[in-house]
Order: structure tokens, then C-alpha cells, then sequence
């Protein structure tokens, strides 16, 4: 499951456009996702006061007039999250994203969800821990979120659990704990229960010449891993092939081949010492570096490729 980040109230320019609804703008940011294959959009409209009040509704009636996608619904106003769920032609196929382990906002996203039998996105984390730094401290407030769920007889296929990550120029070792996590949620749970993971976090603050590559090697040893989706750049038509290209095992060029590769080592419980690759390819190079960094075996700097 791929879901498109790119209509984000981050940004500046986005955020303008919403609230002066500027049709133009957002069509054509939802175009450029469609036709990579995104069939799933994030509306990240934050807090939704002031000018932004009612976008949800006018950003899905608008998308829907042009395109046939499904969605995520993002803010953290939840008037404003009904308000969206109650304009879905499919919610049952769409996100709601997000909830933490915190009491009230997991009951009252969960009584959305519960309502509209979609899906849920639940952040492992809370107020009072944060983000916890170890996959146990995680799975607990995992297991909090299930518990609730299972109570409001949700099933555990319509839950995506996100085991958060951090940027891995300011917490390093963070990106393997999120690995495990992963693999720990998908072990403990019966039924399973779905992850999926922002991907563009792994590489926040890093040069920006690097981060593609980061996001890219992460997304290959998160699948090894049985990671079931991922929020990501729906421009980056890269990504995508990667994606695409692990999933059918079917590589078109020597980077594909090495992405499947690094897949199938997390996947088989194998080391890094085991894949090969050309030294003397500067892409492949940077794609073993980022894999080196990820996995903890090498400290990061900004000059790590």
C-alpha cells in the first residue's frame, strides 16, 4: 500500500493554496501522483482552524470531481475528521490517520473508524512515553491499541501500526529499532495486523542529495521485514520502481537487483556481508553506504557516501 505525501500543510506554498482554495494548484499536485501509480492520497491539513476550517470536505469533493483515488484523512482536529469521513464515497478503502496510544484520541478515532470500517493508522507512542526507544516499550503500546481495537471489533487487518522513525542523522541507531519493530509487530499479533511507515522521516536533515537514497534502502529492509505499507513521496517515481520491483521480483537495472537484494537479507535473517555489488558504481556505492548506516554497522555524518 503506497499512500502520496505530497499535499502537506508544511508546506508553505500547499498551505496557501488550501486556504485561498486554489483548485489549480491541488489538482495538479494529485495529478502527478495518479499518474505514477498513487491510487491513495494524504490530506494533511493539520490543526484545521481559521482559513483551513472545512478543507477536508472541499479537498475530497474537489479530488473526486477529477480523479478516482482513494484516501487518508489527516488532522488533528477531529470535528474536522468527521466532517471528511462523512464526505467518502469508499471509506472503507480509506485512512484514518492518525491516532497514538493516548485514551482519548485512540476512542474517538477509533469510534470513527468503527463507524465507517475503515482503516486506522496508530502511532506506537503517547504522551506520557514519547516515542519509546526499544521495540518491547513499542509493542506494549501496540498492544494497547489492539486491545481497544479488538474491543470496538475492529479487525486486526484494518489497523496499521506505525513503529516510527527518526531521522537517522540525529538518532542512528533508531532506524534498526524501527526494523525490529516491524518484525516484532507482525509476529505478535493473530490475526496480523498491517505496518506502515512515513518513510521520508528516516532521512529528515539529511543532505538532500542523500536523502532519496536513505528513504530507498530503508523501504527495501523495511519489506524484508514485512512492512505493508509506506507515506511517501508520490513524485519520486524511483521509490515506486523500487517498491514495484520487490514485489514482483522482477528488476529492470543492476539497482533494482541490489534493492531486492538488501530485501531478501532481512527477510532470511542474513548480514550485510553477504551482498554483492559493484565497488566501482558511485549509485550502488551510496545504496551499500546507506544499508551500512541504517543497520548501525557505520557512525553517520553528512558526508557518509
Amino acid at each position: 500500500m503506497l499512500i502520496g505525501e505530497n499535499l502537506h500543510i508544511i508546506s508553505k506554498t500547499t498551505k496557501e493554496a488550501i486556504f485561498k482554495r486554489d483548485e489549480d494548484y491541488v489538482l495538479n499536485i494529485i495529478k502527478k501522483q495518479v499518474e505514477n501509480g498513487i491510487k491513495t492520497i494524504d490530506l494533511n491539513i493539520g490543526p484545521a482552524k481559521g482559513d483551513a476550517k472545512g478543507a477536508l470536505s472541499w479537498l475530497i469533493n474537489l479530488i473526486d470531481s477529477n480523479f478516482s483515488v482513494n484516501y487518508s484523512l489527516d488532522t488533528t482536529n477531529i470535528d474536522e475528521m468527521r466532517e471528511g469521513f462523512s464526505c467518502l464515497k469508499a471509506p472503507k478503502d480509506c485512512f484514518l490517520n492518525s491516532t497514538s496510544a493516548d485514551s482519548e484520541k485512540l476512542n474517538n478515532t477509533v469510534e470513527i473508524v468503527k463507524e465507517y470500517n475503515s482503516n486506522l493508522i496508530a502511532l506506537t507512542m503517547s504522551a506520557e512515553t514519547g516515542i519509546p526507544k526499544t521495540p518491547d516499550e513499542r509493542l506494549e503500546l501496540a498492544m494497547n491499541i489492539i486491545d481497544k481495537t479488538t474491543q470496538e471489533e475492529i479487525d486486526n487487518s484494518k489497523v496499521w501500526l506505525d513503529p516510527l522513525i527518526l531521522p537517522v542523522c540525529a538518532a542512528q541507531e533508531q532506524a534498526l529499532v524501527s526494523l525490529d519493530t516491524i518484525r516484532m509487530f507482525k509476529e505478535s499479533f493473530d490475526p496480523e495486523v498491517k505496518t506502515l511507515v512515513g518513510l521520508s522521516n528516516v532521512s529528515n536533515g539529511c543532505l538532500k542529495e542523500y536523502r532519496p537514497y536513505l528513504n530507498r534502502t530503508f523501504f527495501a529492509l523495511a519489506l524484508g521485514c514485512g512492512l505493508d505499507g509506506a507515506i511517501i513521496d508520490g513524485f519520486d517515481t524511483k521509490t515506486i520502481d523500487v517498491y514495484d520491483s520487490i514485489k514482483s521480483n522482477n528488476p529492470s537495472n543492476k539497482l533494482q537487483e541490489l534493492y531486492i537484494a538488501l530485501s531478501e537479507m532481512m527477510k532470511n535473517f542474513e548480514d550485510l556481508d553477504t551482498i554483492n555489488f559493484n565497488k566501482e558504481n558511485d549509485e550502488e556505492f551510496a545504496i551499500y553506504r546507506c544499508a551500512q548506516i541504517l543497520l548501525n554497522k557505520e557512525i553517520y555524518t553528512h558526508s557518509f557516501i
